[in-house]
């Protein structure tokens, strides 16, 4: 059995399954509705990917990733991103302290927010570039460096970054290759007329719901290495990289016609591992011990949405990487 440097074992898959349930439970106390919000962010959580999170405001998108922090047991942080904030803001700077009595200097560094388990980037397109990019090493690699110095990261390390879709004056669209970093792109939509007046009844009055805690890190960690032993067939595996690979319109194989017009980039290998990882989540989820097609079907909105770069062709005919996901799992055959 696989044991992390901190030797950690696997949860079971019932152990992993009846974690998951109360987690859904502590979530759905605080957070009424958006029942495939949760599910798809709890993909991510459980795959060791980070999500970026879509929607207009009011939809409680700040609420769910702290009642889901509460829910675990785990240090919450949120960074509220604006056109001047720096990357020491984020990462932490290096500050120089004298020793009044002997007179001597040394360099101490303040860790900053970046430093806990659960972050909430708000409106991570208000920021600068060279702002959004202090979060690329730390969703990849689980360090940060200043001043020629690494600091390791708290495991378990989850980011979820916001972004309003409606305002875009003043924002700063996302590079690429930070997007690729991103495991899921999960939509928000509004609630039903059902929902809705629930969400009114229940927070206008003085009753406030919080989520007990249910899990611990370690339980994350060892819930994130079952994940990894989860074993996918060899037609799973290959439904997954056909699917990636048909997202390109040039390549060593013929593209669907579709593809050739609409498409300008198509999604790269590590959407392939995200499909594979967030499917084997959802089969973790229902208590299922192999991935199957249906759950790399499933993940494939979320994982794909935000690598498919449309053409001005695309656009003008109102075609969004939503319709083209779409039509790519009706044209790749299981």
């Amino acid at each position: 059995m696989h044991r992390t440097a901190a030797g950690l074992e696997p949860l079971s898959l019932n152990e992993a399954a009846t974690l998951l349930v109360s987690l859904q439970r502590e979530l759905g106390r605080v957070i009424i509705g958006q029942q495939r919000v949760i599910s798809e962010i709890l993909f991510g959580f459980l795959a060791g990917g980070h999500c970026l999170l879509r929607g207009v405001p009011g939809l409680a998108k700040t609420l769910l990733i702290k009642t889901l922090a509460e829910a675990v047991h785990l240090e919450f942080s949120r960074i509220q991103f604006t056109p001047d904030l720096m990357p020491s803001d984020i990462i932490g700077t290096e500050v120089i302290e004298e020793d009044r009595g002997s007179g001597s200097r040394t360099i101490r560094f303040i860790r900053g927010p970046v430093f806990a388990n659960i972050i909430l980037a708000d409106e991570i397109n208000r920021t600068p570039p060279k702002t959004q990019a202090a979060l690329l090493e730390a969703m990849q690699e689980y360090q940060v460096t200043v001043g020629g110095v690494r600091h390791a990261l708290p495991r378990p390390l989850f980011v979820l970054a916001t972004q309003n879709p409606i305002e875009q004056e003043g924002t700063y669209p996302l590079p690429e290759a930070q997007l690729d970093r991103f495991m899921l792109n999960v939509v928000i939509d509004y609630p039903t007329a059902a929902e809705e007046r629930a969400i009114l009844a229940q927070t206008t009055t003085a009753d406030e719901p919080h989520a007990a805690p249910v899990a611990t890190a370690d339980d994350i960690e060892r819930a994130r290495l079952l994940v990894r032993e989860i074993p996918a067939a060899d037609n799973v595996v290959d439904f997954a990289a056909r699917l990636v690979r048909a997202s390109r319109p040039a390549g060593d194989e013929p593209a669907a016609d579709f593809v050739r017009q609409w498409v300008r980039w198509g999604a790269g290998p590590r959407a392939g591992q995200a499909l594979l990882l967030a499917g084997k989540a959802r089969a973790v989820m229902q208590g299922r011990p192999a991935v199957s097609l249906d759950d790399i079907r499933a993940v494939a909105p979320p994982v794909l949405r935000h690598r498919l770069l449309v053409n001005f062709q695309a656009e003008a005919e109102g075609i969004d990487a939503e319709a083209i996901v779409a039509r790519l799992l009706d044209h790749v055959r299981v």
